[in-house]
Formats: structure tokens, C-alpha cells, sequence
């Protein structure tokens, strides 16, 4: 291992990352000629493959998986010296890479925006994708904090609150309960609902409620992102459950209305979160605590 060079770490947590030669060659400004010397290097000097090709997309080998866990340890350690660095010159430089769920992306990048004013030197890599592949990426430790709805319970987390994250039923303007009061909760059940895929918050929020009422909701369509489900509402297929952040713009235009109803909005809150035991960067805890601060003042 001494003859492994950083840039060759660089080079293979690129591919890691990404899937692919090509998308790390891209990422790291590099050809791909010269990312394959790279790899090939690392894995003469490792003595074993590190990936696997199966069709087009390239997967660590169980070797490959024990060096990117060592790759990142040390990657990590660089960073936070180059941090205590910046601190000591005076200068607030790194990097900061988050991980949010889909309907975050609704206040994430205002909140970085307004973090990257104050620290101009920090580069941010943002991850917004489904929560399936943000509890992925938690356990395989790709990034400093992540940003959820729902906490899962089967991993050992940091799990620190920062805004509160109201969970309303939304309706097309023109819908028969939209200007009701005081909806009962059993009429719910007989309206059909248009969600997120199994295991986003939402969903997992509905499920919560229904253990607690007995009160069942039928699923007529599942789709992939909070903006379908919200043109699928405005198109009269049917009512939804989305985080009020999701629904600002829909709401002034008039084409959605949030419904009066029993037990609503549910009250959630969103989250940073980091795994147990995790040391964080001064970047990321520079970060955190400019969330603590600052988040509500920037998004309320």
C-alpha cells in the first residue's frame, strides 16, 4: 500500500461513486485513457481485482468494497487537515458533500445558497435522490450529513432536528372537499390517492397513521417524484400527501388546495442526520451549525 498514490484513491472513489470510467474521467477532468492507467496501477499494486463488469455498469469487488472504506477514512483525514489549515490561515475552504431526499429540494439548495455566500471557499456536492438510495448512501458513509423526513430505526444515527416539516392532503382546486371543514378522517378512505413510491416518507407517514386509526387509504397510482404527483393531482386523479414546502408555488397559482382535514397536517419535523460514531469534518459541523442557526430565518 505505500505505493499507492492519493490520486489513484481519487481516481478510484470516482468510479466507485459514479459506476463508471467514463463519468469519473468526466468528473475529474481527466481522459479515460488516463483513468484506466490509474486503476490499473491500483490493482497491480493490490494484487486482486477491484471492480467487476456486468453489461455496462461496473460494481466493487469484495476487495474493492474494503478499499473504498479505507480510501474514504483517508480522504476524510485530508480534508479535515486541509480545513484546520484554511482555519489556521484564516481561510474557510473544503469540501461539503450532502444527501437529501427528493422533497428537500424544495429548501436544500436555498439553505446552501445562503451558505455558500457566507463561505464562498467551500465546494458543495449535493445528492438529492429517492429515500431508498439516501438510507443506501448513510450506510455506506458517501457523504458528510443527510437531510430526511423519516429517521429509519434500524440505523445506529446522529439524528438532529432543524424545521418542522408539516404533512398536508393536497386536492385539485375544484375538488368536492375543498372548501370542507373539519374533514372526518374516515372520508379519506373513500378517496383515491396518488403517492410516492413504497418507502418514501410520505408513505411511510401514511402507514404510521393508519397503525394508529385502523383507517385504510387507497393507493390508485404510484409515481416517482413529488412533481408528477402534483400535476397527477391538478389532472384529477386523485388526492395526495406531500410536505407543505412542496406545494408553495401550487397553492398561489390556485391549482391545489390543502384540505381541512381530522389529524392533519401530521407533524414531522426534517432532519440532518449522520451515522453514530462518525467524526464530523469542521466543514460539515461549520455547516450544521449554520443550519441550527440560520435554516428557519432562510426558509420561513
Amino acid at each position: 500500500m505505500k505505493n499507492v498514490t492519493f490520486r489513484q484513491l481519487q481516481v478510484f472513489e470516482s468510479i466507485a461513486r459514479n459506476g463508471g470510467f467514463t463519468a469519473a474521467a468526466e468528473e475529474l477532468f481527466l481522459t479515460q485513457p488516463t483513468v484506466s492507467m490509474q486503476i490499473k496501477k491500483l490493482t497491480d499494486t493490490i494484487g486482486i481485482p477491484l471492480f467487476e463488469q456486468l453489461g455496462k455498469r461496473i460494481y466493487l469487488t469484495e476487495a474493492g468494497q474494503e478499499l473504498l472504506t479505507a480510501s474514504r477514512k483517508i480522504t476524510e483525514a485530508f480534508d479535515h487537515f486541509d480545513m484546520k489549515i484554511a482555519d489556521m490561515k484564516g481561510i474557510k475552504q473544503g469540501n461539503l458533500r450532502l444527501s437529501s431526499v427528493t422533497t428537500a429540494e424544495y429548501l436544500a439548495p436555498r439553505m446552501l445558497g445562503k451558505f455558500s455566500q457566507h463561505y464562498p471557499g467551500i465546494k458543495v456536492f449535493l445528492e438529492i435522490t429517492n429515500r431508498e438510495r439516501v438510507l443506501q448512501r448513510i450506510e455506506q458513509n458517501m457523504d458528510d450529513l443527510y437531510i430526511v423526513g423519516q429517521p429509519p430505526d434500524d440505523i445506529e444515527l446522529n439524528i438532529i432536528p432543524f424545521l418542522k416539516n408539516p404533512l398536508v392532503v393536497l386536492a385539485p382546486a375544484k375538488h368536492p372537499l375543498a372548501k370542507k371543514k373539519n374533514i372526518p378522517l374516515e372520508t379519506l378512505s373513500k378517496e383515491k390517492f396518488v403517492m410516492r413510491e413504497p418507502g418514501a416518507g410520505t408513505g411511510v407517514a401514511l402507514t404510521k397513521l393508519r397503525e394508529q386509526t385502523g383507517i385504510s387509504f387507497e393507493i390508485s397510482m404510484v409515481l416517482g417524484s413529488n412533481e408528477a404527483i402534483k400535476q397527477a393531482v391538478i389532472g384529477g386523479l386523485g388526492l395526495s400527501v406531500l410536505s407543505k414546502f412542496a406545494l408553495k408555488h401550487e397553492i398561489q397559482t390556485g391549482e391545489l388546495v390543502i384540505l381541512d382535514v381530522q389529524s392533519f397536517p401530521l407533524k414531522y419535523n426534517w432532519y440532518i442526520v449522520y451515522p453514530k460514531g462518525k467524526q464530523l469534518s469542521i466543514v460539515a459541523q461549520r455547516f450544521l451549525d449554520f443550519l441550527l442557526n440560520e435554516g428557519k430565518k432562510i426558509i420561513l
